[in-house]
C-alpha cells in the first residue's frame, strides 16, 4: 500500500486531535492551530485526490488488524476526494474570513472552544465523506450536529441560544429517524458496512422478501436526513441559526454542515441501497414534490425578509430544494446536476454571508435592508463580492449558478413526467431568485446623501481596514468564475465520480 491512500485517515485523526489540543490552548494559540490543521488536512485531500485520478477506480482502507465486518473501512474514490478537498476550501476560507467578528463576538475565555467545535466539524465532515459504515456514519453525524450547534451558540446572546435549542430540537429529530432506519438495515441484512448490505438488499429486491420493511428503512433514512439538511418544511431553525451566529458560522453552516449530511444520502442511494432500486421506488418522487416546494417556498419567504443575514438563509432553503429536487429525476443526470449544486452553493453561499458582513460593518451594524443604501460604496470589495453571489444565484452567464440551472434544465429532458415541472419551477424560481437578490443588489448601489450619511454615522471601509476579509472575498469570487468558466472539467469529475460510486 502506498503513503498516500493513509491520508485520510489520517486527515480524520488530525482534525479530531486537534479538538482537545486546543481545548488546552488559549483563543490566540489554538486559532493558529485550527488553521493550521485545515491546511493540512487540505494539502492531504489534495495528494488524494490526485492519487485516485491516476488509480481511476476506488480502493478501501482498513483500519485495525481486523477486516470488516469485524474491522472497520473507509472507501476513497475520486468523488469522495474531491468533495474532501473542495470542503476544506470553504472552510479555510470560511474561518479566515471571520477573524475580527469571532474576536469581537466571542467572549476571549471562550474563543478556543470554538476551534475545539470546528476541528470536530473538520472531523466528522471527513468522516462523512470516507466511511463505508453506515453505523460509523450516525456516529459522526452526531458530531457534527453537537459541533455546529456549538458554533451557533457559543455568541451567547438571546437569539443564538434560541436558534441552537431550535437547531439541536429538529436534528435530534432527524437523528432518532436516521438510526431508526439504521436499524430496520442491519435486522434486515445483517450487515453495517455499506458494500454489504448492498449485496443483501439486492438480493431481498430480486426475491420481493420484506419488500414493505426494507421501503421503511429506505424513508427512515431520506427523512432523517431531509430534515437535517433543512429540506422544506423542515427549514424552521435555518433564519435564526444562520442570521444571528457569527460569520464564520453561517458560512460553515450553511456552506458545509447540510452538504455533509446530504453527501451521506447520496452514499446511501449509491452503495447501501442501489441507485436503480432508489430510482423505481416512490421515494424520489416525495424528495421531488419537497424539493420543489423548497425552491419556491424558500425564495418567497426569501422576498418577505428585510433582514439581509435572514434573507440569505432562506435562500438556502430554496438551494436545498433544488439539491433534492434533482435527486427526485430519478436520473444519472438529475444527480450530477445535484452534486454540481453542492458545490456551487457551497461556494456562492459563503461569499454572500461574508459580503452582507461587511456590508452590514459599512452601514452601523444594521442588517435591514434599508440600512444598506449606498453599502456597496462604502466597501467596495464587499459590494462586488454580493453582487456577484447575487448574479451567480439568479443564473448569470459565466457564472456557476447559470451552469447548475443549465444543468437541472438538461436533466429534465431525460424524464417524461416530471420534465415540464422541473422547467417551470426553475423559471418560477429564477424570477423570484431576482426578485429579493436585485432588490438588495440596488439598494446597496443607490447613492445616499453626503447629509444623510453624516446623520446615521456611516463611514467608509478601506481595504487596508479588512484585509484579510476582502482577500478571502477575492478568493470567494474566483472560485466562483471558476466554477463556472471552468465548469466542463468539475462536471466530468462528478460524473467519474458518481460512476465510481456504485
Amino acid at each position: 500500500m502506498e503513503f498516500v491512500q493513509n491520508l485520510p485517515f489520517i486527515s480524520i485523526l488530525v482534525s479530531l486531535f486537534a479538538g482537545p489540543v486546543c481545548l488546552l490552548l488559549k483563543g490566540k494559540k489554538a486559532k493558529y492551530v485550527n488553521l493550521f490543521v485545515i491546511i493540512s488536512v487540505g494539502i492531504m485531500q489534495l495528494f488524494v485526490l490526485l492519487h485516485a485520478l491516476k488509480l481511476k477506480e476506488a480502493y478501501t482502507y482498513s483500519m485495525g488488524h481486523y477486516p470488516a465486518p469485524w474491522g472497520n473501512e473507509i472507501r476513497i474514490g475520486i468523488l469522495e476526494a474531491s468533495m474532501a478537498l473542495f470542503f476544506t476550501i470553504i472552510l479555510l476560507l470560511s474561518m479566515l474570513a471571520g477573524i475580527r467578528e469571532r474576536e469581537k463576538d466571542i467572549d476571549s475565555e471562550k474563543q478556543n472552544l470554538y476551534y475545539v467545535m470546528t476541528n470536530l466539524l473538520l472531523c466528522s465532515l471527513m468522516a462523512l465523506v470516507y466511511t463505508n459504515d453506515i453505523f460509523n456514519a450516525y456516529v459522526f453525524v452526531e458530531i457534527n450536529t453537537i459541533a455546529a450547534c456549538g458554533l451557533i451558540m457559543i455568541r451567547e446572546k438571546g437569539r443564538t441560544i434560541l436558534a441552537a435549542t431550535r437547531y439541536m430540537i429538529m436534528n435530534l429529530l432527524g437523528s432518532g429517524l436516521f438510526l431508526l432506519g439504521i436499524c430496520f438495515l442491519y435486522d434486515l441484512t445483517g450487515h453495517l458496512l455499506m458494500s454489504n448490505i448492498k449485496e443483501q438488499v439486492a438480493i431481498l429486491n430480486v426475491t420481493g422478501e420484506y419488500h414493505m420493511p426494507l421501503l421503511v428503512a429506505i424513508v427512515l433514512l431520506a427523512v432523517g436526513l431531509a430534515i437535517k439538511s433543512a429540506l422544506y418544511p423542515f427549514h424552521s431553525w435555518v433564519p435564526d441559526a444562520y442570521g444571528y451566529s457569527t460569520v464564520s458560522s453561517a458560512a460553515i453552516l450553511s456552506s458545509l454542515v447540510s452538504k455533509g449530511y446530504i453527501f451521506l444520502l447520496i452514499k446511501i442511494f449509491y452503495r447501501v441501497v442501489g441507485f436503480d432500486i432508489i430510482a423505481s421506488s416512490k421515494v424520489i418522487d416525495v424528495l421531488f414534490v419537497f424539493g420543489v416546494a423548497g425552491m419556491l417556498m424558500g425564495s418567497i419567504n426569501a422576498i418577505k425578509e428585510k433582514d439581509i443575514r435572514r434573507m440569505i438563509a432562506f435562500s438556502s432553503v430554496a438551494q436545498i430544494g433544488y439539491i433534492y429536487m434533482g435527486f427526485g429525476l430519478g436520473t444519472v443526470a438529475g444527480m450530477v446536476a445535484s452534486v454540481y449544486r453542492i458545490v456551487f452553493h457551497a461556494a456562492t453561499k459563503s461569499l454572500l454571508f461574508v459580503a452582507a458582513s461587511g456590508l452590514i460593518d459599512a452601514s452601523g451594524n444594521d442588517k435591514h435592508i434599508t440600512s444598506l443604501k449606498g453599502a456597496g460604496y462604502r466597501n467596495k470589495t464587499a459590494g462586488v463580492a454580493f453582487t456577484v453571489g447575487a448574479l451567480s444565484m439568479i443564473g448569470f452567464p459565466l457564472l456557476s449558478g447559470f451552469i447548475s440551472k443549465i444543468l437541472f434544465a438538461g436533466a429534465a429532458w431525460e424524464t417524461d413526467t416530471k420534465m415540464m415541472v422541473t422547467l417551470v419551477a426553475l423559471a418560477i424560481s429564477t424570477i423570484l431568485n431576482a426578485m429579493y437578490f436585485m432588490r438588495t443588489v440596488i439598494t446597496i448601489y443607490t447613492p445616499m446623501k453626503t447629509p444623510e450619511v453624516k446623520e446615521k454615522g456611516y463611514a467608509k471601509i478601506k481595504f487596508s481596514e479588512e484585509t484579510l476579509k476582502n482577500i478571502t472575498l477575492i478568493g470567494f469570487i474566483v472560485l466562483n468564475v471558476l466554477l463556472g468558466v471552468c465548469s466542463e472539467p468539475v462536471v466530468d469529475l462528478i460524473e467519474k465520480g458518481l460512476a465510481m460510486f456504485g
